[in-house]
């Protein structure tokens, strides 16, 4: 089996855009006449080339002003680790093949906007060169990782060899489709709504029972619709990602959109004081393919259909969200930073931070995802793994120790595995009114909400709803 180390680069590219940007086409038919790669882009587009260099979509990190234990520091997935592939450094770029020559993996740079080359901080040439426009901005356009002579691995488009397809490809602009975005975001951690669980490829044309924001029959938005900002920065954020595109929060009800009382009874109104929509505008995730919700990569398993040795996963589908206060920020494992076990006998990840008390938190919901993660047995770090050498020969100490050097630069490492979680809120999937949670799906007798565990000796409302004798 013939294994080449490998990461993929696709992310969405966006700007500040006015409803239906989205859905526009620009052709470049009078501006080219023959691509030939991302250097025709910057023959116009220098400025907005360096403007998404710096972006976390280029970058893989970010200020951190919503994480209270970073410290100022620069954070993302290029130097954090999760508990899903755990980090994209050990396994950038390569193509991994399986005992039947099938290829398994082309790397973590898959889901990069980039062609290849790991992103730097220092802009050069070289690097604006390496963005790949065209993956969030040609209707039509795919690539693949191929070899070059001399041996180095570059993503291309799929019809390098063919000038007349790719010239019509490349002409064929567009501002990021929900596809565009969906080809990463619901692709990443290992399979279809893996690892979010609510950002499912069904968001590419639904209706509105799905989702009245994106449904085609209902809002019929683009993702930039909400999370296009400018000079490619992104708005929005998720509880578990590390650096930040953009300052402040999105909200439902900033009044752009929807108003704080949106509500035609009082009662309910009250409620969106102190509860995000998410909480009763989506009673379930994963609603049609089932995701990630614990990884043991302790125990080692193996798929005979795709000859490929895998973590142990357990997966959930129309999963109940848990309930907790988020005020916004969060507290986050750090790398090199030794781990402490929670009363849960679990080491938090990513932990959102408020209470009932806290006036800036609001109930939300989440995904709690659950995994069995590498420690240093004396420091009490947390390890990475190279998981495309793991996928390809079932060697999860190799695989361990290859990804510490990497990572950490320490060998001979003497390690053991403890069980972790991470917090990771849910936005999509809106439902409607009428199929939103009712009263007593929270207030009942068997309401889904732990009321002890949010601060309260008793549900606040018991005496309310409780039935007249």
């Amino acid at each position: 089996m013939r294994r080449t180390i490998v990461v993929l680069a696709v992310v969405a590219m966006a700007f500040a855009l006015p409803a239906d940007a989205a859905k526009k086409k620009y052709s470049h038919e009078e501006y080219f006449e023959h691509y030939e790669g991302t250097a025709t882009c910057l023959n116009c587009h220098e400025d907005e080339a360096v403007s998404f260099f710096h972006s976390q979509h280029y970058q893989w990190k970010g200020k951190t002003p919503a994480i209270v234990n970073a410290e100022g520091k620069s954070l993302g997935k290029k130097n954090t680790i999760n508990d899903f592939c755990t980090n994209p450094i050990p396994a950038w770029i390569g193509i991994t093949k399986n005992s039947r020559g099938e290829v398994l993996s082309q790397g973590c740079s898959k889901c990069h906007a980039g062609l290849g080359k790991m992103p730097s901080s220092e802009l050069s040439r070289e690097q604006l060169e390496n963005i790949d426009c065209l993956i969030c901005h040609a209707s039509g356009y795919n690539r693949s990782l191929y070899e070059n002579e001399d041996g180095s691995l570059e993503w291309k488009p799929i019809l390098w060899k063919n000038q007349a397809g790719l010239d019509s490809v490349s002409k064929r602009i567009t501002m990021p489709k929900r596809t565009s975005c969906l080809r990463c975001h619901s692709g990443s951690g290992g399979g279809p709504n893996f690892k979010r669980g609510d950002i499912e490829y069904e968001l590419a044309e639904t209706d509105r029972t799905y989702d009245v924001h994106m449904g085609t029959d209902g809002g019929d938005m683009a993702c930039t619709d909400c999370h296009g900002g400018e000079n490619h920065r992104m708005q929005g954020r998720g509880v578990d990602l590390m650096g930040s595109d953009s300052e402040g929060r999105l909200s439902c009800a900033d009044g752009a959109c929807h108003e704080a009382a949106p509500h035609a009874k009082e009662l309910i109104n009250r409620h969106a004081a102190k509860v995000d929509c998410t909480v009763c505008h989506i009673p379930t995730f994963a609603k049609t393919d089932a995701t990630d919700m614990v990884r043991d990569w302790s125990t080692p398993g193996y798929s005979e259909a795709k000859d490929k040795h895998i973590p142990t996963f357990t997966m959930g589908k129309d999963v109940v969200p848990e309930i907790d206060w988020y005020n916004g920020t969060v507290w986050a494992q750090m790398p090199g930073v030794p781990i402490a076990v929670g009363e849960d006998g679990l080491v938090p990840m990513v932990v959102p931070q408020g209470s009932k008390d806290d006036p800036e938190a609001k109930l939300f919901a989440f995904k709690v995802h659950k995994g069995r993660m590498p420690v240093l047995t004396e420091d009490r770090w947390l390890l990475p793994i190279n998981v495309e050498e793991f996928f390809a020969d079932g060697d999860i100490d190799g695989a361990v120790r290859e990804a510490a050097h990497v990572l950490y630069g320490i060998e001979d490492i003497e390690y053991e595995w403890v069980d972790v979680k991470r917090y990771m809120v849910i936005f999509h999937g809106v439902v409607p009114a009428k199929t939103a949670l009712r009263c007593l799906d929270c207030h009942g007798p068997d309401g889904r909400l732990d009321w002890a565990g949010l601060g309260y000796e008793a549900d606040p409302m018991a005496a309310v709803l409780a039935p007249s004798r």
